[in-house]
């Protein structure tokens, strides 16, 4: 599944063994995962590379 990190991961935070992806790459990665990071808003699901950048969420929506 491929996804695009909403969030910048605090310095030194790996997964796997591996750097997690800066903020606003795009990565394939397992479905679990994946839809794991999705339902917790720190990644969104994207369907090509070509799809837009991200919206910045302001802290009242992000509160919501």
């Amino acid at each position: 599944m491929r996804i695009r990190m909403l969030v910048q991961m605090p310095p030194g935070a790996t997964r796997n063994g591996v750097p997690w992806p800066d903020e606003g790459a795009v990565e394939d990665i397992t479905t679990g995962e994946a839809q794991h990071l999705v339902a917790s808003g720190i990644a969104e699901e994207v369907e090509d590379d070509t799809s837009p950048a991200p919206r910045r969420r302001t802290k009242k929506e992000a509160a919501e």
